[in-house]
């Protein structure tokens, strides 16, 4: 069900897997989109529109796509913080830098998006902010451990927020996407977690460790958000952290 108003809404890493399918559902069911990416969109952005090509790690960077945001809406209906950074390093090879660089793109991005987010959130009456974690923040893998704890900690600030922001109507959510055949699953499928000797195998091997026996599409994922972000959807939702991995944290790893 679509309100009468068009509503608006922002999200980073819109130039990657789940980022574009995201766009393009939110385009498709009427909402004008805001895209973010450190990284060119590629193709035409959705019409009414508006694509900032900028990194959210940078304080000073976040402070510019909040004011084009502004001069291109009085009000923001939702914010799905998207973008991510995915070292995949044992933990005794992981450095300060690569520490530091995972932290501030996925976990302090967010952290300081929200404060800037707030005032156009809190003007639409009925604002929402979607967190996309990962499962790696409920169970995790080696070699991982810097986006597993940026994952984690994120659920915190989540709840957090949800506290904060509930006086102003914003509601705040998170996501946990499991295996989502996008550019970062098939980049870290080399850390020796799935055996197989190429591509196609380790992609056949992580869709058994699933219940449905496959991988996600982003396009599922898209949906998701949409049910998070849409208050006619979830309007007695916040706080609250929803897996969407195929089942796969439902089964016992010593089964």
């Amino acid at each position: 069900m679509e309100t009468s108003v068009q509503r608006t809404m922002l999200i980073t890493g819109a130039a990657g897997g789940i980022g574009r399918a995201t766009v393009e559902l939110f385009a498709a069911t009427g909402w004008r989109v805001i895209g973010v990416d450190r990284a060119p969109f590629g193709e035409p952005f959705p019409a009414q529109g508006l694509f900032i090509q900028a990194d959210i790690s940078n304080p000073n960077d976040l402070q510019t796509i909040y004011e084009r945001t502004h001069a291109f809406t009085p009000c923001l209906d939702a914010v799905v913080n998207n973008a991510g950074l995915q070292i995949a390093k044992p933990v005794l090879e992981t450095t300060v830098e690569e520490w530091d660089a995972v932290m501030a793109s996925n976990l302090r991005s967010v952290f300081l998006g929200a404060k800037l987010a707030h005032p156009l959130l809190k003007a639409s009456g009925n604002g929402a902010i979607v967190n996309v974690s990962s499962v790696h923040a409920v169970a995790t893998s080696a070699n991982i451990a810097a986006y597993a704890a940026s994952k984690g900690g994120l659920l915190a600030l989540t709840r957090a927020l949800a506290i904060e922001f509930a006086p102003d109507h914003i509601r705040v959510n998170a996501i946990l996407p499991g295996a989502v055949d996008t550019p970062m699953l098939r980049a870290g499928l080399d850390r020796g977690h799935l055996g197989g000797s190429n591509l196609t195998d380790r992609l056949d091997n992580l869709a058994r460790k699933t219940v449905n026996g496959r991988i996600g599409k982003p396009e599922e994922i898209a949906h998701a958000i949409y049910f998070l972000a849409d208050g006619t959807q979830s309007s007695f939702m916040t706080g609250q952290a929803l897996i969407v991995d195929g089942g796969a944290t439902a089964r016992l790893s010593t089964e």
